[in-house]
């Protein structure tokens, strides 16, 4: 495998394809970006060739992003060549290393090495049933798993698991439940202002299970009181569903609720102005 240092244009850099990990923005890339300035981009990138004169970036997304935004025009790299399964594993293992990663960001970079592992092993004829155990050094085969469940979840929830909002437990449970089914209970924690519980999170895979999860039982389960759970007013969904088109979602009842609140506040507001 050949390794050599070059002087790379910036502009010939192309990020890793579908690379997981996200840039930062704020303090954090703003000291990236300091220390650069300063004292200069010490650490070379790794990069891969690519096609028609661009490499692919291995390591150093964030510093390439900083590098632009101070207008540097080439940067040091070491130059890799690589399959696209060892691109795989090496951006993979040269990210992990970063000290902030977001639950999302290890969950699909797990995930690509453990199927870059597997094709390795299916192109080279050997058995790779036990490919997790060897993904990462500091996580067993088992929370490495825990992790990659996390990439059935939708979108939306997993934005949520990033944020800190429903935990990691949670998450992997509530990660077996169908789409549709993952939609409608995003629908109703954003509706109701709550987020499930480990406890609640199995019941809910539970319900789904045995075919009794709906909006309302999800939305049952989440106005269930916790201790750090603020206090709300809350209806059920068939009390208040015949006022409304059957076109509206929860959060269009929502809206239009407030809405009419609103005006009413406003009429009795002028009302107590006229009878002084």
């Amino acid at each position: 495998m050949s390794k050599k240092i070059e002087s790379i244009k910036i502009d010939s850099l192309i990020p890793f394809e579908n690379h997981p990990f996200k840039e930062r923005s704020g303090s954090e890339q703003a000291e990236l970006s300091e220390s650069i300035q300063a004292n200069g981009l010490l650490e070379p990138l790794i990069v891969c060739p690519f096609s028609e004169g661009k490499y692919e970036i291995i390591s150093g997304h964030r510093r390439v992003a900083a590098c632009k935004e101070l207008g540097i025009v080439a940067v040091p790299a070491i130059v890799k060549e690589l399959s696209k399964d060892e691109a795989v594993i090496a951006m993979v293992d040269a990210n992990l290393q970063r000290e902030h990663l977001l639950p999302s960001e290890k969950a699909f970079a797990y995930k690509m090495k453990l199927e870059a592992l597997k094709h390795q092993g299916k192109a080279c004829g050997q058995a790779v049933h036990k490919s997790r155990d060897v993904i990462s050094d500091t996580e067993s085969g088992r929370q490495v798993q825990r992790y990659i469940r996390l990439t059935y979840l939708i979108p939306e929830l997993l934005k949520l698991v990033d944020e800190g909002k429903i935990a990691l437990t949670p998450a992997i449970e509530l990660s077996y439940l169908p789409e549709r089914e993952q939609q409608i209970l995003f629908e109703e924690i954003e509706y109701v202002d709550a987020t499930p519980s480990l406890s609640q999170a199995q019941r809910l895979r539970k319900f789904s299970v045995e075919d009794r999860f709906s909006v309302d039982t999800v939305f049952a389960v989440l106005s269930e009181e916790k201790p750090n759970q603020k206090e709300q007013v809350r209806f059920m969904t068939e009390d208040i569903r015949k006022y409304f088109p059957k076109s509206y979602t929860k959060a269009d009842m929502q809206k239009q609720i407030i809405n009419l609140l609103e005006k009413w506040q406003k009429q009795r507001q002028r009302n107590a102005r006229e009878e002084r």
